[in-house]
This record gives C-alpha cells, structure tokens and sequence, in this order.
C-alpha cells in the first residue's frame, strides 16, 4: 500500500527524543497526491504536533481541502489510532466514510473510517447561522 509506505519512510524523520515514540501519517488528498507528517515533539509539553496534523498542514499548504484516506504507522504492541484532537482534524477534512488504515511496523493492521473514530464529530452543521 503505498500510503502506508509513505507513512512509515516519514516516520524515520519523526523528532521523538522524549517518548521515543515515532509516528508516521500520510493522507491521500482530493487532488490524488499524498502528504505525510511525523510526530515532532517538544520539551514544552504538549506543544509539540502529531502526525496526522502535520500531514494535514502539508496538504493544505499545497491547496487541497479534502482527504480521501488515511494511514498512520507507530513501532506499538497494536495498531495506533489517532488521537482525539487529530480525530477532529481529520473530520474536518474528511467525510465520514474515509479509510483510515492504523499499522504497526511488525506488519499488523487495522481499518476504520473517519465516522467511526469519532462519531458524532463537532462540524460547520453545529454552528449558528450556517
């Protein structure tokens, strides 16, 4: 899967001296390409960023608005799934039926989509006068 090779190469780059705990994603934009992120951490805890809104940032930076599908990738016991705020990231610019494959470099895995990590997601549908 080549987003998921994306993610892992990415991971290498990741800047993890405190939990030593690397992680990769790489989402495939409306536009067909695929942008990555790493965790990239910092001494000022939680100022650092995740992954997943590193690989966000990438692609919006280069003018894509819509992701298509996700993959992260971290050296665990089990596959990672994003966390909480990254849930409401990918939401943002996901539809609720996108892939999100979570892998471990051992080779195991497993999919869900975007609705199912994080149902009930906070959306322009909530706020007045949209």
């Amino acid at each position: 899967m080549p987003l998921l090779s994306a993610a892992r190469a990415v991971r290498e780059n990741a800047h993890a001296p405190y939990s030593r705990f690397k992680v990769g994603a790489a989402i495939r934009g409306a536009d067909g390409q695929i942008y990555t992120g790493c965790n990239v951490e910092n001494i000022a805890s939680p100022e650092g960023t995740c992954a997943e809104a590193g690989a966000i940032a990438a692609m919006v930076a280069a003018g894509c608005t819509r992701i298509e599908e996700v993959a992260v990738i971290a050296d665990g016991p089990a596959p990672i799934t994003p966390c909480g705020g990254c849930r409401q990231k990918l939401a943002e610019f996901a539809a609720p039926e996108v892939r999100v494959t979570m892998a471990t470099l051992s080779g195991e895995r497993r999919e869900t989509t975007v609705g199912a990590l994080l149902p009930g997601a906070f959306s322009a549908a909530h706020m007045p006068g949209r």
